[in-house]
């Protein structure tokens, strides 16, 4: 009898083990990606509203501001997710909220429209912002007030229930084939240095400040622009500096180039980015 029932508790307990176990992997399962931001994270919403004139496809793939897919799908595959599960809010051209131009919603504007439809948000999506960089393009020199921005979109999503955040820092601007040769190169590098130390200290108060199942995850994009151009054999490029487009004219090779326009990454510098966000996913979960 007592073997019976020690039987019994034994299965009953592996039965609660498995089902714990469970439990725990389907928390930490992400099963959604929001995504929030400019041109760089944009999959065709500027290009659906403007009725496929911007930005032009070929040369540009499929309202895509690159001649491939971009990092959030390149993320998106890697989590195994459908595009049907990547809802994207992300705007060629937006700010972060400081500058916003030509009717294109800002970051704090398109947190602000997605919040108030969806009350109560989805706890095992991930939630992707990466704006900043059309604040400084456009003019912009206070990064307290575009890393504020960021700091109050990220607070908005907690607020309405986000868990998983996943933000990005930003590339050298002042080293970039549209601005390298610029007067404005050092000044752009300068800020961009700012606004990414200014955007840890705030990433840094907000782990504190928000609360313990919130968690919030930097992808260095920085880093990885600079180790591209540091050893660009290392990521299977020969060309970091150049423009694979220019006018009209594409290059031979662009899985070769870092940059596919004066700003933008090729689809090929796009993948890095997004198999580089999949292990900072899989180290934090």
């Amino acid at each position: 009898m007592k073997k019976q029932i020690f039987t019994v508790g034994l299965a009953f307990l592996s039965f609660i083990m498995v089902a714990l176990t469970a439990s725990l992997q389907n928390s930490h399962t992400i099963n959604e990606i929001y995504v929030f931001g400019d041109s760089l994270s944009d999959v065709g919403n500027v290009f659906n509203a403007t009725g496929g004139i911007q930005p032009s496809s070929p040369p540009y793939f499929q309202g895509r501001f690159s001649n491939g897919p971009i990092w959030v799908e390149y993320l998106a595959s890697g989590l195994a997710l459908t595009p049907q599960q990547n809802t994207n809010f992300a705007y060629g051209g937006a700010t972060t909220g400081s500058n916003s131009m030509n009717g294109v919603p800002d970051l704090l504007m398109q947190i602000d429209n997605f919040t108030k439809v969806h009350r109560e948000v989805n706890p095992n999506g991930l939630y992707i912002l990466w704006a900043g960089a059309n604040d400084y393009l456009h003019g912009a020199s206070n990064p307290s007030l575009s890393t504020g921005n960021l700091s109050k979109s990220i607070q908005s999503l907690s607020k309405a229930g986000a868990k998983k955040i996943l933000v990005a820092n930003l590339p050298d601007l002042g080293n970039i084939p549209a601005t390298r040769n610029s007067p404005y190169s050092s000044i752009l590098s300068s800020v961009t240095s700012a606004h990414n130390l200014g955007l840890t200290k705030f990433l840094d108060v907000l782990k504190e400040k928000l609360d313990d199942r919130t968690q919030i995850i930097e992808l260095d994009v920085h880093l990885l622009y600079r180790e591209a151009m540091t050893d660009p054999a290392k990521f299977g490029f020969t060309n970091v500096t150049g423009a694979c487009l220019n006018n009209l004219a594409i290059c031979d090779n662009p899985d070769k180039f870092l940059f596919w326009d004066g700003i933008h990454p090729t689809t090929a510098a796009h993948r890095i980015l997004g198999e580089a966000a999949l292990k900072e996913l899989k180290t934090a979960y």
